[in-house]
């Protein structure tokens, strides 16, 4: 091609875009269509401009934006998917991989993939076949592991990577595609989970939404429509919801009365919160002063369950937590970092909240 028209050469973009939903470098253009650089970024920056061409990140890949996407509306659902996964990817900026992996037989395979910026980065190559002991085809199954279905996540770890997935549920609660990231294993550190596992669990959830869910609630066993009108969550709904690793919040007073908030982790026995506060918490020395506080735990999709608390806080006694703190403080560890996690080697203070109002429920308010 000697000399194309500024709409042939648009539309020959717009074909590459539509055949890579993993995005195009301006290497990929260039190969494509017969123009120079300076002509290739004017004509994207119109394309953009109109809502044909995204780019979640400067210098970064080209994609079909939203009026290019609605070209595409009868694509299959596996398409659309790898398409709202290479957004949301793009736009959730890990320093790891990120993978889309589908179901096959008894395991998993690579659907799409977001490589690290590291230099040194876990690779997938393409038409990857996951094992069927890795996270992928953990998250994947219809039937987990108790603690894989508790926490909603599988972790792996091998010589050389560590895997982190999610299940993607099209209907809130069944897994039909599995949200994965990939670290080398001499990189990953165990902080990294609670650091990234509760922006994965909210890409999962919108991925999840997209695909036309109305909650995400992997593995729940309720298979009726999504409510959310306001129900009291009984004892053991509550205890259930409580479980998993849902970061509470909790309000005190500091020396002048002004309100204190901060996210801390939390464990129920029925009866008491226990919350830990790590050396140097300000939060731990208001409660000391004035034990007054209250105490909240959300989940922000359907069913939207909540649980609210206002009550005193004590220091921890040996007597009041089986095991005392060593036992509450690896009972968190578990639920927040995982079977392998660790936490931070410092000073460890924990209180005891006894509600003097406690309110639990799911639904609108």
């Amino acid at each position: 091609m000697q000399s194309a028209p500024s709409i042939e050469r648009a539309l020959l973009l717009i074909e590459l875009l539509l055949e890579q939903p993993q995005g195009a470098e301006l290497t990929d253009f260039l190969a494509r269509v017969d123009i120079s650089r300076s002509s290739l970024f004017v004509l994207l920056n119109t394309l953009k401009q109109l809502g044909y061409v995204e780019q979640t990140e400067k210098r970064g890949r080209y994609y079909a934006g939203p009026r290019l996407l609605a070209w595409r509306s009868s694509a299959s659902p596996a398409t659309n998917l790898q398409i709202a996964f290479y957004q949301e990817a793009g736009a959730l900026h890990l320093p790891e991989t990120l993978a889309l992996a589908l179901p096959a037989q008894d395991s998993a395979i690579l659907a799409a993939q977001v490589e690290s910026t590291e230099q040194v980065r876990s690779v997938l190559p393409a038409g990857f076949r996951f094992p069927p002991d890795s996270a992928a085809a953990h998250a994947l199954s219809a039937a987990p592991a108790s603690t894989t279905e508790q926490t909603g996540y599988a972790l792996t770890h091998g010589a050389e990577s560590v895997e982190l997935a999610l299940p993607i549920c099209a209907d809130g609660q069944t897994p039909s595609a599995a949200l994965v990231l990939s670290a080398p294993a001499f990189r990953w550190k165990e902080t990294h989970l609670s650091e990234y596992l509760p922006r994965l669990r909210e890409m999962a959830a919108r991925l999840s939404y997209r695909l036309g869910a109305m909650r995400y609630a992997p593995w729940q066993r309720n298979t009726g429509e999504a409510n959310t009108s306001r129900r009291p969550l009984d004892p053991d709904a509550m205890r259930a919801f409580l479980i998993a690793p849902w970061v509470a919040r909790l309000a005190c007073l500091r020396p002048d009365g002004s309100p204190h908030v901060v996210p801390v982790w939390q464990e129920w026995d029925g009866a008491h919160f226990f919350v830990a506060a790590w050396q140097g918490s300000l939060w731990a020395e208001y409660l000391l002063a004035n034990p007054s506080v209250s105490l909240s735990v959300d989940e922000p999709w359907p069913p939207l369950r909540r649980v609210l608390v206002r009550g005193q806080a004590f220091p921890l006694r040996k007597t009041d937590f089986p095991g005392g703190l060593p036992a509450l403080l690896n009972r968190l560890r578990r639920r927040y970092l995982g079977p392998n996690g660790a936490l931070p080697s410092t000073t460890w203070r924990a209180f005891r909240i006894t509600p003097e109002t406690l309110t639990a429920w799911q639904g609108i308010l």
